[in-house]
């Protein structure tokens, strides 16, 4: 049996941020459940989340039914933090791995390592390590000489209380653990706080334990903790190279890699192309064919076969298959657009559902519409959806048409196979099969012009003057009519 515990309680001063630490995002996780992930692949029986600033955001953003959730009302070290455990593991028969909250590039491979190099040689506490070429600020992690497969720990100093000499010790502790618990459980209530930090240390149990073996990490990037933001931006660049590599080598193309980010979430099937300038985010999945970008940004949304999609962003939608996007059309908010459309030229949908071959090609908007087959939206026309309180739906039958800048006033139904001609604002609902004029009368006033504007000769034909349009002048007294 495996249990998982990890330690999240820090409040990560110097992220300078009232987010906790363990909960800031990266590649589309945050740092906590990067870790979950990794140790999801040992299938433990019990996962202990150890919290402490910020507990109740770390409990509302990680609710799951199989996660417990132990409060360290005080940070007094790592060994105090896992001593917390104990009550939660009464009769537990296993062993523990416990985890760090901000080391979130371990690969599971390398738990998987751990964890049966620990069975395998029977051990009390095997330690993952790593031999680091500038081992500044990592506790030392000292072992029997000569032990070169599988290393005996005997002893680990914290950077700050090492000796120069000691210093020199290239062998660091990664701080992540394996213990059977058995062992631990009988060693944390003998920790002691006689350091220069004065805290509980977890490492001390090794000098109560026995065997204690090192695991050297393979990959010493795997090790990173986060502590600050530059940090941070490390780790993200080094997960987007896994994370590309992977697709890479599953068959897309990316073009110019540099400038494209993709989160840990994203689902990309083989023989999709992404563009340059193209983000990837969040449940997002990317169907064979399809070519995403230049210069998009596709959130949380379901890409079908063969789409192209250029300069745009589409968020919280689904595009199913030869439908071409773009350029620079933004989809958000529940959209739906069916098979062989054309969503073009600044064109925005919003909660919103265009059914097969449906076009929305320039300049529209459509907000809370549903949108038959094969229905043709003019160019300038929008949907009136909003009266200051609420929004209102429009439904527009299948094969309708709208005319250049129509305004469709909803609350409002078109029926099919529709024509409205160009600049019509429709107020009230229209039946099938009919066309549809809904604008003001042209009125046409010949000669007519503002009051100061010269008067245009005509070539044709002259004409008589007309008068002028101008106020007329003050009236004059009767004297001044008599002279």
């Amino acid at each position: 049996m495996v249990a998982v515990a990890i330690l999240a309680a820090g409040k990560g001063t110097r992220m300078k941020s009232r987010l906790p630490k363990v909960l800031h995002e990266l590649g589309g996780r945050s740092l906590l459940a990067h870790v979950l992930k990794g140790a999801a692949t040992l299938q433990p029986q019990r996962q202990l989340i150890i919290v402490g600033y910020g507990s109740d955001q770390v409990r509302a953003t990680l609710a799951q039914p199989d996660l417990t959730f132990v409060e360290q009302t005080e940070q007094l070290g790592t060994g105090h933090a896992v001593q917390q455990i104990i009550p939660y593991l009464q009769g537990f028969e296993g062993d523990v791995l416990v985890l760090n909250g901000d080391v979130p590039l371990l690969r599971p491979q390398t738990l998987e390592r751990l964890l049966k190099t620990h069975q395998d040689h029977g051990n009390a506490a095997t330690l993952l390590t790593a031999q680091l070429a500038e081992p500044k600020g990592y506790g030392r992690v000292f072992c029997k000489e000569g032990d070169r497969a599988v290393p005996h720990v005997t002893q680990i100093i914290e950077d700050r209380d090492c000796t120069p000499e000691q210093r020199q010790n290239r062998r660091v502790n990664a701080g992540i653990y394996c213990f059977r618990w058995a062992d631990l459980a009988r060693a944390l209530p003998q920790l002691q706080t006689d350091n220069d930090q004065q805290e509980y240390y977890l490492t001390d149990v090794v000098k109560l334990m026995s065997p204690v073996m090192a695991v050297d990490v393979a990959d010493e990037q795997e090790i990173l903790g986060i502590n600050d933001r530059l940090q941070l931006a490390a780790a993200a660049k080094i997960l987007q190279t896994r994370i590309q590599s992977t697709w890479m080598s599953a068959g897309v193309t990316l073009i110019d890699p540099h400038s494209i980010t993709i989160d840990d979430t994203v689902q990309i099937e083989p023989d999709v192309i992404i563009e340059p300038q193209t983000h990837l985010r969040g449940q997002t999945i990317i169907a064979t064919g399809s070519r995403i970008g230049p210069g998009s940004l596709i959130e949380n949304s379901q890409i079908g076969e063969n789409v192209t999609i250029q300069y745009s962003v589409i968020t919280d939608s689904q595009v199913q298959a030869h439908t071409k996007v773009g350029p620079y059309a933004h989809l958000r908010g529940q959209v739906s657009v069916g098979q062989g459309c054309r969503v073009g030229n600044f064109v925005e949908l919003k909660n919103s559902t265009l059914g097969d071959r449906t076009n929305v090609a320039h300049l529209s908007y459509l907000g809370d519409t549903t949108a038959g087959t094969q229905v043709n939206v003019g160019a300038g026309t929008i949907t009136a959806n909003y009266d200051g309180v609420k929004k209102h739906k429009t439904v527009i039958g299948d094969r309708t048409k709208t005319g250049s800048n129509s305004v469709l006033v909803a609350p409002i139904t078109i029926g099919s196979d529709v024509h409205i001609a160009a600049g019509s604002t429709l107020t009230e609902n229209v039946p099938d099969q009919c066309l549809v004029i809904a604008r003001a009368r042209q009125v046409l006033k010949p000669g007519w012009r503002l009051s100061g504007t010269p008067q245009q000769p005509s070539i044709a034909e002259p004409k008589e003057p007309e008068p002028r349009l101008e106020p007329q002048s003050e009236p004059q007294s009767e004297l001044q009519a008599e002279l």
